[in-house]
């Protein structure tokens, strides 16, 4: 019988789970379940398992939304502690390994169904550049996927902690503002769901969520919602601009999460293009990169299996 593998998706409100054999992902196995039912990572899987009967389980990996240690994880926006040793109690797994959600992410970069990328601007990428895979959800992170000996080599990052950019007056008045409950001024405190309403509440809108400040913008009846857009995706263009940068990301810019998915419809016709390729001299480099959304919720779970199938020897 071929090794079964146990995947997690963990994030700081739902966590999705599948099953992986030598042909990857079984997309029937996949599961997602709301982190306030349990008490830890180790319970949830237990009950999927529990549920689902798979038989042994030779792996297991799980992608986390918060910086993994020596020791284990702790979730940035969940009070979860995930400890290699509870995971190998609970499911059984001969072999237990935790990595980065967005690391998952981008390790799917090469698994993806054509039906789960969806053009934003076009480009001329490069054949083997690094891609920037740069998720937008309850939080922000960035992974960088590198083609190495035919595979891929995504390191950690928690770039979501660094600090905003230095912008123009109105940028600027922000950062201050965030500063008064994100003392260290991260990009995350700007650029995610909680921040789109966060903002929108500083420009002096009133709308409840995200989900209403998209719509009142795509129907033309709140000005502060519009505003919002173009504040949100003018900081957006600044910043995923400035991560391409860092990492030379000429492969291609990966945009994921629920306000990625939000926000992506509006993106080419805004603020995001002109300040994303804005780097002076380097302008052509960032127009050459291309924009792409990836539409798929089992993306963390297929770079999972892909994480395990690699350590599998030669």
């Amino acid at each position: 019988m071929a090794d079964l593998h146990l995947l997690a998706d963990v994030g700081g409100t739902n966590t999705r789970v599948g099953l992986a054999d030598h042909r990857g992902l079984r997309p029937d196995s996949t599961r997602s379940h709301a982190n306030a039912g349990f008490a830890g990572l180790a319970p949830l899987l237990a009950a999927y398992l529990d549920a689902v009967q798979p038989g042994p389980i030779a792996a297991l990996c799980a992608g986390v939304a918060g910086p993994v240690r020596t020791g284990g994880a702790q979730l940035t926006n969940l009070d979860w502690f995930i400890a290699p040793d509870d995971l190998r109690t609970a499911t059984g797994a001969g072999q237990v390994h935790l990595i980065n959600d967005l690391q998952a992410q981008a390790c799917a970069l090469d698994d993806l169904p054509d039906s789960a990328v969806v053009p934003i601007l076009p480009g001329q990428p490069q054949p083997d550049g690094a891609r920037l895979v740069l998720g937008l959800g309850t939080g922000c992170n960035v992974a960088v996927a590198h083609r190495v000996g035919g595979r891929l080599f995504v390191p950690a990052a928690e770039s979501g902690h660094t600090g905003l950019p230095h912008g123009d007056a109105r940028l600027n008045a922000l950062t201050d503002h965030l500063a008064q409950t994100h003392p260290h001024k991260p990009i995350e405190a700007a650029l995610s769901g909680p921040s789109l309403l966060r903002l929108h509440h500083w420009l002096g809108g009133t709308a409840s969520d995200t989900r209403q400040i998209i719509h009142n913008h795509a129907d033309g009846t709140d000005a502060a919602a519009s505003e919002t857009l173009r504040v949100f995706t003018h900081l957006l263009g600044t910043v995923a601009g400035d991560l391409c940068l860092h990492h030379m990301a000429t492969g291609g810019l990966y945009l994921i999460g629920g306000t990625a998915r939000a926000i992506a419809p509006y993106l080419a016709v805004s603020d995001f293009p002109e300040f994303f390729a804005a780097k002076g001299p380097y302008s052509a480099i960032l127009r050459d990169i291309p924009v792409t959304l990836i539409a798929d919720d089992t993306a963390a779970l297929r770079g999972c299996a892909r994480y395990l199938a690699q350590l599998r020897p030669e």
